[in-house]
């Protein structure tokens, strides 16, 4: 067992325990994120005069060395050692000698592992901004293509008015648009370094906790030691984000998975994105669609587990703390392998342009607009409103859509009708008559799509 403490302990840690404490499984994740921390730490403290040049670049060839050799796979992260960092140390000792046991020289696990965390999670940050910008530029892509595409907009699941296509994929642009803000806002508020905290309290060593901030990129240090050790807040809010990331990819999901079904028809999914039935031939289902809307519940799961470990702990840091690490690591490649797929299925997608207008029409979407022609011919609302019904009722019991009609038909249910009524609610009509900001009319959806293009042009996670 390689451990970095037992001065003061009289026998060995039983093994059950010295398992159940040990991290090593899963923080050998930030062996790359704790080397990058010593590095800088160790450039401190010969700044400081604390470790001579001489041993600086010791320690700093071994540190090199040890990621190089994990990388390449020539030294492996085994379990004989408690935790991450006890393994560089180790490790490092075993190198160069009495220089690596200066490494740890004014810092303590607690500041150390809330340094690699957030090196590690402002990474990943910056990867799921990725992610989040490719499914925009998707979904912008389909925007510019179908801007004639009509379609019925639902409320309740039921058909409701005529849009487009574009102004459909355009509510999904701008809720991953609000996602990445999100991310960009993690990002800045969690961009404060926390080495130099040691345990909670600082150290007498006279360090330059600037300076190891500027090294490792972040904006500056923390400004109290005992927050900097027992604060998670930033993990729960990613955990939030990431949350409300697979909800919008969940409720994509829904769409998709109903919109592939036999009853709509409105998407064919790419075969790379389904699979078939082992015992049903015909079946082509949307297993992707369905797998991201299910693993939306695991990244739930870990955000209120964290939330739950978090809630009872005093200050400053308790072992309880490291139960952080599984919950989080797993939410993020679960959000980033949905975000990765689910964008992949999209971008592959075909989209039955003639399907979704008819059920535009079929599903009597330009009924309000039938009611606004009357109302525009002198008939009060509520009356047109009623003749609409009667004209709908018509319909449906003769399945036929209102454009189905003829004048004759109108007439006889209201002599207001005249030619212009088709005109007035065709679809085109019906979108392009809608040209306010936000609306689905073609002129409106080309401003959007601009600004869509700008935006998308200049921001990352980073911008301010």
């Amino acid at each position: 067992m390689a451990q970095l403490w037992g001065g003061r302990f009289t026998k060995e840690t039983d093994q059950l325990v010295y398992h159940f404490n040990a991290s090593i499984s899963f923080d050998k994740r930030l062996y790359e994120q704790d080397i990058r921390g010593s590095l800088a730490h160790v450039e401190m403290l010969a700044k400081q005069g604390i470790l001579t040049e001489e041993e600086r670049d010791q320690i700093k060839e071994g540190l090199q060395g040890i990621l190089r050799d994990v990388e390449s796979g020539a030294l492996e992260i085994t379990d004989k050692y408690e935790d991450i960092h006890s393994f560089v140390e180790a490790v490092l000792t075993e190198r160069i000698g009495e220089a690596g046991k200066k490494l740890h020289t004014g810092r303590s696990r607690n500041d150390q592992v809330a340094l690699d965390m957030k090196l590690y999670i402002r990474d990943e940050v910056r990867e799921l901004d990725g992610l989040l910008k490719e499914i925009l530029e998707v979904l912008l892509r389909i925007m510019e293509e179908n801007t004639q595409t009509f379609m019925p907009g639902f409320t309740h699941l039921q058909k409701a008015q005529p849009i487009t296509l574009a102004h459909h994929m355009g509510a999904y642009f701008e809720m991953f648009k609000r996602d990445r803000s999100r991310m960009q806002d993690i990002y800045e508020r969690m961009n404060e370094c926390p080495l130099g905290s040691g345990a909670l309290a600082g150290t007498t060593y006279p360090l330059d906790r600037e300076y190891t901030a500027e090294l490792l990129g972040f904006r500056g240090p923390t400004q109290n030691s005992m927050d900097s050790v027992a604060d998670r807040d930033y993990l729960i809010e990613l955990l939030s984000a990431m949350s409300t990331v697979m909800m919008h990819l969940s409720r994509f999901s829904e769409e998709v998975i109903i919109w592939n079904s036999n009853e709509y028809k409105f998407v064919e999914i790419d075969d790379a994105y389904s699979t078939g039935s082992s015992i049903m031939p015909q079946k082509k289902n949307p297993d992707i669609a369905e797998l991201v809307r299910g693993k939306t519940g695991r990244v739930y799961g870990a955000l209120m587990s964290l939330l739950t470990t978090m809630k009872g702990i005093p200050l400053a840091y308790n072992k309880d703390m490291q139960e952080d690490k599984e919950l989080v690591f797993d939410a993020i490649d679960t959000t980033k392998g949905c975000l990765a797929l689910f964008t992949g299925m999209l971008k592959t997608m075909k989209f039955n342009k003639d399907r979704m207008e008819d059920s535009a029409k079929r599903g009597f979407t330009n009924a309000t607009d039938a009611a606004d022609y009357l109302v525009n011919h002198g008939v009060p609302f509520r009356d047109a409103h009623g003749i609409v019904g009667q004209l709908v009722l018509y319909c449906i019991e003769r399945n036929m859509a209102l454009d189905d009609m003829s004048l004759e038909e109108f007439q006889a249910v209201s002599p207001v009708f005249e030619e212009d009524i088709y005109d007035a609610i065709s679809m085109k009509t019906c979108v392009e008559m809608r040209n306010t900001i936000g609306a689905p009319g073609q002129k409106a959806m080309e401003k959007v799509i601009e600004r869509a293009k700008a935006y998308l042009a200049k921001t990352a996670c980073t911008d301010k």
